[in-house]
Order: C-alpha cells, then structure tokens, then sequence
C-alpha cells in the first residue's frame, strides 16, 4: 500500500489516532471533546498508553479487566471519516506494518452530547440510537455503501422533500446487541446526523437555512414505530463505517438542549460524568 494512502506517523502508528494494533483495545468509547478524555483517567483502575495529536487523543487502559480505549473524534463526520478509517486499519498494523489477516473487530461507543427534537425528551435525559439518518452525505462516497435500509431511505426522502440543493440523505442501523447491552434505560430513538451545528440544524444567526421548518420535519419523521428523537453531528458516520467494516456501534447522547422548548443545560458536566461511568460500567460487563 502507498505511503500517501495508508499514513503513518513516524513510530509505525496510524497518523492521526497515533493507535496500532498492540495500542488499541477492541472495546472503543469514542467522545468529541479531547480533554473529556482525561475523565476515563479517573475511572480506569490503569493507564497502559496515552497520546495525543490535534484533537484526538487517546488512552487505553483496564477497568475491572476488561482493557478499553478512549478516543476522542473531534467533531463532524468529517472527523469521523479519519477516526473511523483509522480504527479499523490499526487493528492490521504494528511495528509499521501491515499485515492482512485480522479476526479482531471493535466494539465503538459514542459518548456525545446531543439536541432533542422531542419536547418530552429534557435536558438532561439519555438517548440511544437504535437508527441514524445522516444529512452529512459522507456514505455516498464509498463504492462500497449498499443503501441497507432502501425503504426507510425513500419514505425518509418523501417525508422530507428534500431538493438539489442538499447531499442525499442515507439510513443505517445501528448494533441491534449493543442497544440491548449498553443503552437499556435510555430513551431510544431514530438520531439525525447534520452537516453542521448552525444552519443544518435549522438555526439562525445571520445566515438562513434554506429549508424551513426542518427541526419540525426532522420530529415528525418516524420508521418502525421508532420516532426522531434528536440531532448531531457524527452518528451516521460512525454506524455506516461499521456495517461496511464489520464492526458493531452505538451512540448514547445526554442532551444539553431541547429545541421544541428552546431550554439549553449550560453546566452539563456532572451529568457526562456521570454517563460516561455508565457507559465504562455496562462495556465491562
């Protein structure tokens, strides 16, 4: 493989996550905040290895032996494209190099922050995502993307409305076993994945959305009996890169705003503290 296609940092590691096969646990709790992951340094009973390069830094470590790494992603599913890519192609490097036998697969946990469409969901609660449904149009750039849920796709399309002026949306599911092991006792819903904090999530500042009403539409959308519960920035992302991979994803948010009510948790701190044990607790388990 090219030097200019798989890149690596001078020790050998994937370039950016700076993670190799021996570095990096097959259990991935994944948050967008770097410094949120010094918190795992309190919950990690042991630190085996730590870096840190631009806005991913890493940490791998034991917590009641189970031995997991925490990544952070930064933010947007252009991040992700990186991360995610990444993961996967450090579980076939060491010492530099590639090697293309591996039966390891990983299983991801994004811990994030999130907004809620719901006016029933409150600041403060815990969505996990059964669905994603990503506006960010990053799968349609792999040959690979084979549309899994054609059918929510259409009714997603024709719920929406959506003209040329947006990428085409897609729909994916996420780990079915994961849902039932890490987020039971959350709310569970369908996560909308955008492009964008300010205009794809239908906020104003200066500049306009040119689709109105799309909070409002996002709500109204429902597959399966499963409602759209909020919005992000990186799920979509993360769920089709595992599906194509071979790997098995979950996002759990605690939301920090609800936009039907326009109420937002400032100090929301504790509460990711919080979560994140839960989540540490539930994937050791």
């Amino acid at each position: 493989m090219k030097a200019s296609e798989l890149v690596l940092a001078p020790d050998g590691k994937l370039y950016h996550i700076h993670l190799d096969s021996s570095t990096l646990a097959d259990k991935v709790l994944l948050v967008g905040d770097p410094s949120r992951v010094n918190m795992f340094k309190d919950i990690f009973e042991s630190v085996e290895y730590e870096s840190e390069n631009r806005e991913i830094h890493a940490l791998t470590g034991i917590y009641h032996g189970t031995r997991l790494t925490a990544l952070s992603t930064g933010m947007g599913c252009d991040n992700i494209d990186i991360v995610l890519t990444e993961l996967d192609a450090a579980l076939h490097v060491e010492n530099g190099k590639w090697e293309d036998h591996c039966d390891r697969h990983l299983q991801l946990v994004r811990i994030g922050t999130s907004g809620s469409l719901q006016a029933d969901i409150e600041c403060g609660s815990h969505v996990a995502a059964r669905y994603a449904i990503g506006l960010d149009g990053l799968m349609n750039y792999y040959r690979e993307w084979d549309f899994p849920l054609p059918a929510m796709d259409q009714a997603f399309m024709v719920h929406m409305g959506f003209g040329h002026r947006v990428a085409s949306p897609y729909c994916v599911s996420g780990s079915a076993k994961m849902l039932t092991h890490v987020g039971y006792g959350m709310h569970h819903g369908i996560t909308v994945t955008a492009p964008g904090f300010y205009g794809p999530q239908g906020r104003t500042i200066r500049l306009h959305p040119a689709i109105n009403n799309l909070n409002e539409k996002l709500a109204a959308f429902q597959w399966d009996g499963t409602p759209v519960t909020n919005l992000e920035m990186e799920t979509s992302a993360i769920y089709g890169f595992s599906r194509l991979l071979g790997h098995e994803a979950l996002t759990v948010c605690l939301i920090i705003a609800n936009r039907p009510s326009g109420t937002f948790l400032n100090n929301y701190h504790a509460q990711m503290r919080q979560l994140v044990g839960t989540v540490v607790e539930r994937m050791a388990s």
